[in-house]
């Protein structure tokens, strides 16, 4: 993934908070010189520092997938986590000229991808991780775990231990304060939250700037 710097994370919380929000991540490696992916749950297990370089990843997929038979031959792995995006669309910006882009937030992260030995953990950590924020959460008892037990021979846990990440924040902080108001405005609520957490303005901005608005470069965006 290309990073332009203007877009790239400033605080690392930013880019840990999306990994931990959005954990359907893509993972992405190579089977026969093909690249291939498989749409699975993955957690950091541990991270050393602020960034993500050094942390491991867990996962688990179906047994019955291909995919995790390459990785002793090919152990090298991309892990792409996807946060809120959305089309921002000229009449947003309610100037002339402008083009349309799109607004997004995604990390990569690259390592080492290995069979994890113990599924089972690994399942019921994720279990434990996605209903931690529900209420009612739900707690596996004894007849659950038994079946648990049963249906793990047909998963396949893995870990990587991440050696690389970038991270792609695009969420317009390159335009002015008026018009970035009315982009936020019009954009799904996750998106406009994830725009207030990278980059806060100030909330009246839309009625304090006019279309040029004030204090930022005014200009077309560049999606990719």
């Amino acid at each position: 993934m290309h990073v332009f710097p203007r877009y790239a994370p400033a605080d690392p919380a930013h880019a840990a908070r999306l990994v931990r929000e959005n954990p359907f991540a893509l993972v992405v490696s190579v089977a026969g010189g093909v690249p291939v992916a498989t749409h699975a749950p993955v957690l950091v297990e541990e991270a050393g520092g602020p960034g993500f370089e050094g942390a491991t990843l867990v996962g688990h997929l179906a047994r019955v997938n291909p995919q995790w038979r390459a990785w002793e031959s090919a152990p090298e792995a991309l892990v792409v986590f996807s946060g809120p995006h959305g089309y921002v669309s000229p009449t947003s910006y309610e100037a002339d000229p402008a083009v349309p882009t799109w607004n997004y937030a995604a990390v990569h992260l690259t390592g080492r991808i290995e069979v994890h030995p113990d599924p089972l953990e690994v399942v019921e950590r994720t279990v434990e991780a996605m209903e931690s924020s529900r209420t009612p959460s739900w707690r596996p008892g004894a007849a659950s775990r038994e079946v648990f037990a049963r249906i793990v021979s047909g998963v396949v846990a893995f870990r990587v231990r991440v050696t690389g990440e970038r991270g792609m924040f695009k969420l317009s902080q390159d335009i002015d304060d008026g018009r970035r108001a009315r982009v936020r405005r019009d954009a799904d609520p996750a998106l406009a939250a994830l725009m207030d957490q990278v980059d806060p303005r100030p909330a009246d901005a839309g009625q304090q700037a006019g279309p040029a608005g004030a204090g930022r470069q005014a200009g077309p965006e560049v999606a990719s």
